[in-house]
C-alpha cells in the first residue's frame, strides 16, 4: 500500500510541478505505472536494449493497474528484461578461462 501511495504522490508532484523525472526503478510494476517511456538496459557494458513507449493518459487511476494494457506493457517490459539478462550471461561466459 505505501508504495501505491508513493507512486500516486510522485505523478501527482510531476503534474503541479511540471518536473522532468528519470525513475530508477527495478520493478516492472513501478516503472510501467509511473512512466511516459521505459528504457530497458543491459549490464557490462550498459546499453539501451528497448525503449518501451507506455502510451496511457494521465492521470493514471488504481485501475490502471489492473487492466488488460497495464498486463500487456508489463509482459513487454519484462521480455525486454529477459533478452537484457541474456545478453549479460553471454558476456559473463566470454569471459569466463
Amino acid at each position: 500500500m505505501t508504495r501505491n501511495k508513493l507512486n500516486d504522490d510522485v505523478l501527482k508532484l510531476w503534474k503541479e510541478k511540471g518536473w522532468t523525472i528519470v525513475f530508477v526503478t527495478h520493478s516492472v510494476y513501478e516503472a510501467v505505472y509511473l512512466s511516459s517511456r521505459v528504457v530497458v538496459m543491459a549490464a557490462r557494458p550498459g546499453r539501451i536494449v528497448d525503449d518501451i513507449a507506455i502510451e496511457e493518459p494521465y492521470p493514471r487511476s488504481p485501475n490502471f493497474r489492473v487492466s488488460t494494457e497495464f498486463a500487456g506493457y508489463c509482459r513487454q517490459v519484462s521480455q525486454a528484461l529477459e533478452r537484457a539478462s541474456a545478453m549479460g550471461e553471454d558476456r559473463d561466459e566470454e569471459r569466463q578461462p
